[in-house]
């Protein structure tokens, strides 16, 4: 803990695992730090098929298990099981430091937020049973395959809801969109709510919440059942597939008090938009306080994509050179 690393990444998704290969590989001293395990969101994925260069599809623990043990032959120092708890941003002797729950302070002279989003979970039970097995919390052209021709159901009432629910209805043979409240007035744009009306295919179903999913013996979904909120009616179908939109809630509670711009959803805002006054270009990826940056999905406004958070991973790397080599001094 005596050490000071040139840059700490806080996360071992797929954008902490890109930013420690790359930065390493040119010769950067890097820490990694993550609570559970590598992977991420994207390690619990069954089977990543739209992934550049794996035409038959990769599972999402085989993909950041080659990425964990490649920052690892680059020699960064990846940390786990540790919870990191704040940041603390005044950089005395040079360096940030990051504070580890039942260690020593780490310290860095950059640092990379890459601690992501946990997406909201529905009250359902065995609902972990059912990921990436007929429960999928985004809705890409391989969910759109899978459920070509078949009745699907979309439980959320937001805009990303809106935009999956019109994609999804260009595939599936139905769309039941599952709402919770009483319309989508107060939660989704206009011209989305027209697209939805105007699609003979989707079935808007309000004051309406899942109770229950029922499989086969091989864990798949099979079957969803549902209630009524202003009644005791319950319903059911044979949906193979559910897709969950009810949002995310980005891990950035441990940059509280260090003066990174957050957006109303909780999630780092980086670029022109971070609001740093030093009369500067602010890189992409850098956040409101020079030498701490974000990627993957923690970041506002990122594409919530495996191969979008490995990119970001990537491009950090050449603005991180430029922060310690302009401005960032070694302590004595």
């Amino acid at each position: 803990m005596a050490r000071i690393y040139d840059v700490a990444v806080v996360g071992c998704g797929p954008a902490g695992l890109a930013t420690a290969v790359y930065a390493a590989s040119e010769g950067l001293s890097v820490a990694v730090l993550d609570t559970r395990a590598f992977g991420g969101q994207a390690g619990a994925s069954a089977r990543i098929e739209n992934y550049l260069g794996f035409p038959t599809g990769i599972s999402g623990q085989a993909l950041t298990a080659r990425a964990f043990t490649q920052a690892q032959k680059f020699g960064a120092d990846i940390m786990i099981p540790v919870t990191v708890k704040s940041l603390d941003c005044t950089r005395g002797n040079g360096a940030f430091s990051v504070t580890i729950e039942g260690s020593d302070p780490l310290r860095s002279r950059a640092v990379v937020v890459a601690s992501g989003a946990r997406y909201r979970r529905p009250d359902i039970a065995n609902l972990d049973k059912f990921e990436g097995r007929g429960v999928w919390y985004w809705a890409s052209p391989v969910e759109a395959r899978l459920c070509a021709g078949e009745e699907v159901a979309l439980v959320g009432a937001g805009n990303s809801a809106g935009q999956a629910a019109v994609f999804l209805s260009g595939h599936a043979r139905k769309v039941l969109m599952i709402i919770r409240g009483g319309g989508l007035g107060a939660s989704m744009s206009r011209y989305l709510i027209e697209r939805i009306e105007a699609t003979p295919n989707i079935e808007l179903m309000f004051n309406t919440e899942i109770t229950a999913l029922e499989g086969d013996e091989a864990s798949l979904l099979r079957r969803i059942r549902w209630k009524s909120r202003l009644s005791d009616d319950e319903d059911s179908a044979d949906i193979r597939n559910l897709f969950l939109f009810v949002g995310a809630d980005p891990a950035t509670s441990w940059l509280d008090g260090c003066g990174v711009t957050l957006d109303r959803g909780g999630f780092v805002v980086t670029g022109a938009q971070s609001e740093q006054n030093q009369g500067k270009l602010v890189a992409p990826l850098e956040t409101s306080v020079p030498g701490v940056y974000a990627v993957g999905d923690v970041r506002s406004g990122s594409v919530k994509r495996v191969g979008g958070a490995i990119g970001e991973g990537a491009q950090v790397v050449a603005s991180l050179h430029g922060y310690l080599g302009d401005v960032a001094k070694p302590a004595l």
